[in-house]
């Protein structure tokens, strides 16, 4: 059997163009056996070469797999691709999206500290962000999406990042994330970006100014509502030696006084090693991976890792026609005589077209919600009245998926917090998927009959 993997081809060329690095990014061939598909490594543990190899990975002076909650061959493998899909310079794969708002969070915050964020927001991170977050000290205000007098005013002396959705959920609303960075900055915080409905498809946050990226893998980057996951991608060249940052500032106890900015970060030793210096660093990465996720241990499965990856090959063609389906079927909500109003960045009457043209002109997403001139029941009677469509609490997947949200994923919020978030309570969520768009049509002009 071949063992050495300058052997084989398959290796993603350089500057290779989006579509490709779907494809190959993160996945070289096996070294031992020369599978093209990263296999699945499902092994807890990893065998050091010698009692130097392990002396050294444990204090970060090596790296390479010790133990799958920390890091694992498969996982590594989509993280590089995540990382090379948003331009970023290192990506870390978790259990979930919440697991990775979590431990972004754990990066920046001690108890006391604070956050601002939009409050165009999916329920969870309503309820994450306004309730655990709260026990650990940690407190979030919630300010409207483009009143940026108000977002500026929000920060404090304890404020350490402004956090968005790229292309909202539930309301596919596109933000104007320019000005959010520029925010950001001037405060001198990182502006951390979720972009799980958008996909680096459709949106690249960090050409845009952001410098954390987080998603909900389990959505459309999977693709096939299979697998359970969620990702950090760090640009790379954010400064967190101000002062506000003492976790990757300041010595780490638990490194022997390590500090992971100057180490990994831009200027770092690291940096210099990867030929980056000056550029971009690891430092946010690294400090998530042997802090955070050592510590609290919501590692990805790499079997969900696997499934994820090979779901981001076919990202651009899902991704083009889910949008292609979303536009037709907005187009059509918006004309229909029972339906009171559609939030689509993707419709000219949208209020946030442009925002749509200058973000995301491939397309605005999936993602969007109408109304029901009828309200709250006629709303339960639609999504009780699909016979394709499915009634489910996930989006991003190649089958369409309706939900009600005020009586299921904004039910636990106040209806000052669902108004807030565009989940009113006549409010209709629908995630299109990769159908005909005739069939997705049918189906909905046959539930608006009962309605």
């Amino acid at each position: 059997m071949p063992s050495d993997v300058k052997s084989f081809g398959g290796r993603c060329p350089p500057n290779a163009k989006f579509a490709t690095q779907c494809l190959y990014a993160g996945q070289e061939p096996d070294p031992t056996t020369g599978a093209r598909t990263t296999p699945i490594t499902m092994s807890t543990g990893f065998v050091f070469k010698d009692s130097e190899d392990a002396a050294a990975k444990f204090p970060l002076q090596a790296f390479g797999p010790i133990y799958t909650r920390i890091t694992n061959p498969t996982a590594d493998a989509v993280e590089k691709k995540i990382a090379a899909l948003e331009g970023g310079m290192a990506a870390l794969a978790v259990a979930s999206g919440h697991a990775a708002q979590l431990l972004a969070f754990s990066n920046l915050l001690q108890n006391g500290d604070h956050f601002v964020t939009t409050d165009k927001l999916y329920g969870g991170s309503v309820t994450q962000f306004g309730r655990q977050f709260k026990q650990f000290g940690w407190e979030v205000t919630f300010c409207p999406h483009d009143d940026y007098d108000v977002i500026e005013k929000a920060f404090t002396d304890k404020t350490k990042a402004l956090y968005c959705e790229a292309i909202a959920n539930p309301g596919g609303l596109v933000v104007d994330l320019k000005k959010l960075a520029e925010i950001a900055h001037k405060k001198g915080v990182p502006l951390i970006v979720d972009n799980t409905t958008a996909t680096p498809y459709l949106v690249r946050p960090f050409e845009h100014g952001a410098d954390i990226i987080v998603h909900s893998a389990t959505k459309g980057l999977c693709g096939h509502g299979n697998a359970m996951g969620g990702f950090i991608v760090e640009k790379g060249d954010f400064d967190w030696s101000s002062g506000k940052f003492p976790i990757l500032s300041e010595p780490c106890d638990s490194y022997h006084g390590l500090k992971m900015y100057e180490t990994f970060g831009k200027d770092g030793p690291v940096a210099d090693m990867f030929g980056t210096k000056g550029k971009t660093g690891l430092s946010f990465i690294i400090a998530a991976r042997t802090l955070g996720l050592r510590d609290m241990g919501m590692c990805i499965s790499p079997f969900n890792a696997f499934l994820i990856s090979m779901g981001m090959e076919t990202l651009p063609l899902r991704m083009q026609k889910h949008v292609e389906n979303a536009l037709a079927v907005a187009k059509f909500l918006e004309k229909h005589e029972k339906i009171s109003w559609v939030r689509y960045g993707g419709l000219s009457s949208d209020k946030s077209y442009k925002l749509h043209q200058t973000y995301c002109p491939k397309g605005a997403g999936a993602l969007f919600t109408f109304g029901l001139k009828g309200g709250y029941s006629s709303g339960k009677k639609l999504v009780d009245s699909v016979k394709m469509i499915s009634l489910v609490a996930n989006l991003g997947d190649s089958r369409t998926l309706v939900a009600h949200p005020a009586s299921m994923m904004h039910a636990q919020l106040t209806e000052e917090q669902r108004q807030a978030a565009g989940a009113e309570t006549e409010t209709i969520r629908i995630s299109i998927g990769l159908e005909d768009e005739s069939d997705i049509i049918a189906d909905l002009e046959q539930a608006l009959i009962a309605c």
